[in-house]
């Protein structure tokens, strides 16, 4: 039977039975007598609706992908019947309220332009078709995602993206943008785009261990060093992480204990000691390690070898995130691996910081953001009492609070964005330490706020991980990620009040 066929409501209604079985879902007609059986939810949940309008029951309980993986069962549409909720396209701009930032929604910008327009919708539709899928499965299953999406997050130009603009992009192509055109605001858009999917676990795993552990071998490796290491792992051959923290050692990068010394004929490094929390540091290949030497803290790039092994560390969102505890018992380094000057391992790491941080809070509003899109999609459908949720001034007032807090950081943002695109990597770690901090501690306290808020408007679906709350669900068990790696919330505040005394007349500080 086409699809394209239509449909009296009489007509369906006569198709009431197990064995019969329509349905109208927004106006459209499903035959599901061959899924009845087979339905997650059971036979029952199906033949109250035989015949019927089922919209409100179903996006009730379902999540819109769930309609488009069936869309084999529609076979036709009501006479004069319009549909209200569009199946989603791949790469399509939202156009629910404040669900992309004011450019998107038709503003105007200072920051933006054609290149970028085209850029978000490219990487969008690739997040849609491509990383999404293995997504959903693997996020749910724990498996780490496949060296086939890394070769295509590679060839696509994702994996270079995620690390900026420099030297290295040139003759590269992101998807279809020239390297040489890349900017920090393309950038941005990629770490924005990447965790609007609501797969936190597996947005981690392709991402964060390159995101942050690449950097110190682009800015302060040999080139010979970034002739060997940076192809490998732009293209997705290869898969790096950083690895500082310490059972002993998180903020106070300092106090780390893992030493490396150097052999009699000095021309390696023995590596002893463990790190924690190191994403993606089960699948790694390369390590970009914080060692200290007789010289102090120094940076060495250590490949998987005898005596390195890598053990799960279990947090609270998936393990496909690959999060390790990492255990270097008499590696043997080459001295030609140290990163940078051995001794100055510090300035790389605080280089570094300032990446991964500006990273860090970009994912964590474009998650805000995303959690906010669907909080007015639910409240737009949900009726309590007789009403849509979204007729409560008490919902009204809610969004109001996380809609306002989420548009004070993408507004900061963009402005510290603006900065780095004029500064250079050594006047970015100069000006913008602080204020980079700051902003990653406002950005994780308004993370807390929109996951208190959210949960509160969807009820039980805000706590349940299949469904219409999912994505609430998942940013309720994971958001507070954002407010400890990096720099927790309590050091961010401390170094953005103690960078700008450095500056105030006669301060002691």
């Amino acid at each position: 039977m086409s699809a394209g066929k239509t449909f009296t409501r009489e007509e369906v209604a006569k198709h009431n039975s197990k064995n019969d079985l329509w349905l109208i879902i927004d106006d459209e007609v499903y035959d599901l007598t061959k899924f009845v059986n087979v339905h997650p939810g059971g036979a029952e949940a199906l033949i109250d609706y035989a015949g019927k309008e089922a919209t409100e029951a179903f996006y009730g309980l379902h999540r819109q992908e769930v309609l488009v993986k069936y869309q084999r069962f529609k076979i036709g549409k009501i006479i004069g019947g319009v549909q209200k909720i569009p199946i989603r396209v791949a790469g399509e701009i939202s156009k629910v309220p404040f669900a992309e930032p004011s450019y998107w929604m038709g503003h105007k910008s200072p920051y933006y332009n054609e290149t970028h327009e085209k850029y978000r919708r490219s990487i969008r539709e690739f997040y849609d078709t491509v990383i999404k899928p293995e997504a959903a499965s693997n996020e749910e299953s724990g498996k780490y995602p496949s060296n086939e999406i890394f070769m295509k997050a590679g060839s696509a130009g994702l994996l270079a993206a995620l690390v900026g603009p420099g030297p290295w992009m040139k003759g590269l192509k992101i998807f279809d943008l020239p390297g040489e055109q890349f900017d920090y605001f393309h950038e941005l858009i990629t770490h924005e785009e990447t965790h609007r999917m609501g797969y936190p676990g597996f947005q981690d795993a392709i991402t964060a261990g390159l995101t942050i552990g690449l950097p110190p071998i682009l800015n302060f490796g040999t080139p010979e060093q970034r002739a060997k290491y940076v192809p490998e792992v732009l293209s997705g051959a290869k898969k790096i992480c950083l690895a500082i923290s310490e059972p002993y050692a998180g903020s106070d990068v300092a106090n780390i204990k893992c030493t490396a010394r150097r052999t009699a004929d000095g021309k390696h490094f023995i590596v002893n000691g463990c790190k924690k929390w190191i994403t993606n540091g089960v699948f790694c290949d390369y390590f970009t390690t914080a060692v200290r030497t007789e010289k102090g803290i120094t940076m060495l790039l250590i490949e998987r070898s005898e005596g390195l092994e890598t053990e799960q560390i279990k947090t609270s969102y998936s393990t496909c995130a690959g999060t390790a505890y990492i255990t270097y018992t008499d590696v043997l380094v080459p001295v030609e691996n140290i990163i940078g000057k051995e001794g100055k391992g510090f300035q790389v790491i605080m280089f570094n910081f300032n990446h991964e941080r500006w990273a860090i809070i970009g994912s964590v509003n474009a998650t805000n953001r995303y959690v906010i899109e669907e909080c007015f999609k639910w409240v737009s459908q949900r009726e309590v009492f007789n009403k849509k949720l979204i007729q409560q001034p008490v919902i009204r007032f809610k969004l109001a609070g996380m809609v306002a807090k989420v548009e004070a950081v993408q507004n900061w943002m963009e402005n510290i964005t603006y900065q780095m695109t004029k500064m250079t990597y050594q006047e970015q770690a100069l000006h913008l330490a602080g204020p980079i901090a700051l902003l990653k501690f406002m950005s994780t306290r308004v993370s807390t706020d929109v996951s208190d808020e959210a949960c509160q408007i969807f009820g039980g679906r805000g706590i349940t991980k299949t469904g219409m709350g999912r994505v609430i669900e998942a940013h309720h068990r994971s958001f507070k990620f954002g407010s400890i790696l990096g720099g927790s919330e309590e050091i961010m505040a401390d170094l953005g009040i103690r960078m700008a005394m450095k500056t105030m007349p006669n301060s002691k500080l």
